[in-house]
């Protein structure tokens, strides 16, 4: 029996097909957003400098001490530059977080490095009263950017201990915003910085821990990046 597929029948097929990946595309990238984490594996990511570990939890990314590891970072295969992330983190009490954004790693000659040595921004995470939502300039020499921090009797409440708290971070040139459940944080503009870390990376911190203590955990979800021209 001869086909019924006509050549125009298939070229309908095929533009309807055309048409629904166009759809599915635009509604992960809706308003120039990507989703960076699925919520069902950490592909695209790689563990660096320590070793805690990372895994898919509950639709979450979750990261747990090691005890006597040094900081642990999940580092993003991709790298950015001037950018707007999103995400929702949940920390341990006594533990101490953050997120790295246009980082690097340094080669290190050292046995159980782990991949190197992150380095670059980071974006605070921990207990209120504290200082989550500030600049550090991780494995940089050269301690707190954001100048705030550096008054230690500053602190904020900001984030909902025990909680989940959605944090907003916009990078563009030499300034980095940030808010945490809405309320603005860190205004930073830092030309030095912004020289030598003008791109790279963002990673997800799992802070080193000493022995006997712990374990601790942070996790992560709803992470999402748009690109800024």
């Amino acid at each position: 029996m001869k086909s019924l597929k006509t050549p125009l029948f298939l070229a309908a097929g095929l533009a309807a097909g055309l048409a629904a990946a166009a759809l599915t595309v635009s509604a992960q990238q809706e308003g120039g957003w990507t989703s960076l984490f699925d919520g069902k594996s950490i592909d695209g990511w790689a563990i660096k400098s320590g070793f805690a570990t990372y895994e898919v939890k509950d639709g979450t990314i979750h990261g747990t001490t090691a005890e006597g590891s040094p900081n642990t970072f999940l580092c993003s295969k991709e790298q950015y530059g001037d950018f707007e992330l999103e995400f929702e983190v949940k920390v341990h009490d006594k533990l101490n977080s953050g997120v790295q954004i246009r980082s690097q790693l340094k080669e290190i000659e050292k046995e159980n490095s782990h991949g190197g040595r992150v380095f670059g921004p980071q974006v605070e995470i921990e207990s209120s009263p504290g200082q989550a939502g500030y600049i550090y300039g991780e494995a940089t020499g050269l301690g707190w950017l954001s100048p705030e921090p550096n008054n230690k009797d500053h602190a904020h409440n900001h984030m909902k201990n025990g909680e989940w708290n959605h944090f907003r971070i916009v990078a563009k040139g030499p300034r980095i915003q940030t808010w945490i459940n809405g309320q603005a944080v860190a205004d930073l503009t830092h030309e030095e910085i912004y020289k030598t870390h003008p791109k790279g990376f963002i990673g997800l911190q799992v802070h080193g821990i000493g022995k006997q203590t712990g374990p601790y955990d942070v996790a992560w979800r709803n992470l999402r990046i748009k690109p800024l021209n």
